[in-house]
């Protein structure tokens, strides 16, 4: 949830809140859709981190340098880093990767559309 508040309230200000639930929705459907294709038949998942990972995916694209600080390390790191370093932490054992992943590529896709189209609030 600190995740949702801190990129999320960024990207409203930057895409306007109409085009953030766009990219939320869209994000969290990807997610589930690559969860349920690439997850075994007994897997469940449930939450809402493929949305979640859509908008740092999408501004991992927009604003790759944006410097964020993330446990542990006491120095800012370019937010793309961030991101990436989440992706590899969601291969760990009982999180469903696909749909972190299916977010991520939602958020990216969503990224180069806003940045080429430079549709800003």
């Amino acid at each position: 949830m600190i995740s949702l508040y801190f990129l999320g309230s960024f990207l409203v200000r930057v895409i306007g809140e109409k085009n953030f639930l766009r990219i939320y929705f869209i994000g969290g459907i990807a997610g589930n859709i690559l969860f349920i294709l690439m997850a075994n038949a007994f897997s469940v998942g449930i939450g809402a981190s493929g949305a979640i990972a859509a908008l740092g995916g999408m501004l991992a694209i927009m604003a790759p340098k944006l410097p964020v600080f993330i446990f542990p390390f006491p120095f800012p790191l370019p937010l793309w880093i961030a991101i990436v370093i989440f992706l590899f932490l969601s291969f760990s054992p009982g999180i469903a990767w696909q749909a972190h992943f299916g977010g991520i590529l939602a958020g990216i896709a969503a990224g180069y559309y806003f940045r080429r189209k430079r549709v800003l609030r």
